[in-house]
């Protein structure tokens, strides 16, 4: 019998290839699907204030970022299709984080991707900050951005403090002189012209000024006043002093701006008020100081003598819930930013004020 010839059907043909386009279709919505539903996505409609109604809140959460998606973009049919992440450029493990008084940029410390990674609410884009040969990084730890967009980054595998321009370029790269070891947490006060980086290394407070020129260090390795045992974040209140995270001995030790001693609060616990694993510090424009905890999920608000008045959050994946929280800032503006380092998240808190409440 003779067989067929000629050119397949045209109608066939076609059809075949919409088969094949709506199957790729199809796997990339199913794809998308899966990915937004693990992906830390801000929700406006969520309303999460503490305390609870009927009290008066303090603290109102204000979303959540963690990808591109999070300022828009991502999602594209072209990620979907070739498989790619459809969040868009996202952080994977964050530590460290900061902010611009204005609230325009976030500056997160990511360890697994061993970068400082960039959230612009002007541009709408999540990036990479770039850095030059000198100043590659290993392990950013923590990260702060001074009134001059410098950058200032820790990195324990490095055992070095960089200061970077805005442009990456390396200004400085401290730690060789004073044998830093293990830097870890970091604050600046500007007012003062300082730089304290906390070395858990050598259980040392360094202090430097911002150009660069090391003034003194303190501490040593101790369960007493002014010792510690592995510090590892700080911060700066208004009126100079200096909060220490001594998380080896589950406290907090606070130094006035002159580098005296002032108190120290917490022990070692799982009450309220108790710490287990503090990490990240910050303190408000009322005084409250906020202590990051690794281990119970939430972070907890003490007053000036050290006293409970709140907490914040529990494990968990949802809004306002912590899977290892890690680092803390809290901004002129009172905006709180919190490290949800395993939900690959930075999660954003507003202070509200006293007096702000009093005048509505």
């Amino acid at each position: 019998m003779q067989q067929p010839t000629g050119r397949p059907d045209l109608s066939c043909f076609l059809f075949s290839v919409f088969r094949v386009i709506s199957f790729l279709l199809t796997v990339g919505v199913l794809v998308s699907l899966v990915g937004c539903g693990s992906s830390p996505v801000k929700d406006e409609t969520v309303d999460l204030a503490w305390p609870p109604p009927p009290e008066q809140p303090r603290i109102r959460y204000l979303g959540s970022y963690g990808s591109q998606l999070d300022l828009g973009g991502g999602n594209s049919l072209k990620a979907r299709l070739l498989g790619a992440d459809p969040r868009g450029f996202a952080i994977q493990k964050p530590y460290g984080v900061t902010a611009s008084d204005d609230g325009k940029r976030i500056y997160v410390a990511d360890t697994k991707q061993a970068a400082i990674v960039i959230f612009d609410f002007d541009t709408k884009k999540v990036y990479r900050f770039k850095t030059d040969a000198r100043g590659v990084l290993r392990s950013p730890i923590d990260v702060r951005v001074d009134s001059r967009g410098r950058v200032y980054v820790t990195d324990p595998v490095r055992s070095r403090l960089f200061v970077f321009s805005s442009e990456g370029e390396t200004l400085l790269a401290l730690g060789v002189k004073e044998k830093l070891e293990r830097p870890t947490g970091l604050a600046l006060d500007e007012t003062r012209q300082r730089i304290y980086v906390a070395d858990r290394g050598t259980h040392r407070i360094l202090v430097y000024n911002l150009d660069g020129e090391f003034q003194y260090a303190f501490g040593e390795r101790g369960t007493g006043p002014e010792q510690f045992n592995l510090p590892v974040n700080l911060a700066v209140d208004k009126a100079g002093n200096l909060y220490v995270v001594d998380f080896g001995n589950f406290r907090v030790q606070m130094f006035s701006a002159g580098g005296d001693f002032l108190g120290m609060f917490g022990e070692a616990g799982d009450k309220m008020g108790n710490m287990a694993r503090p990490k990240g510090i910050g303190v408000d424009s009322d005084g409250h100081v906020y202590v990051v905890d690794a281990a119970f999920g939430n972070f907890q608000i003490f007053n000036k003598d050290g006293r409970i008045m709140l907490f914040v959050g529990q494990m968990g994946h949802q809004p306002g819930q912590f899977w290892l929280p890690t680092g803390m800032y809290i901004n002129a503006q009172n905006r709180i930013y919190i490290a949800d380092s395993l939900n690959a998240r930075i999660q954003v808190f507003q202070y509200l004020p006293e007096q702000q409440q009093t005048e509505k």
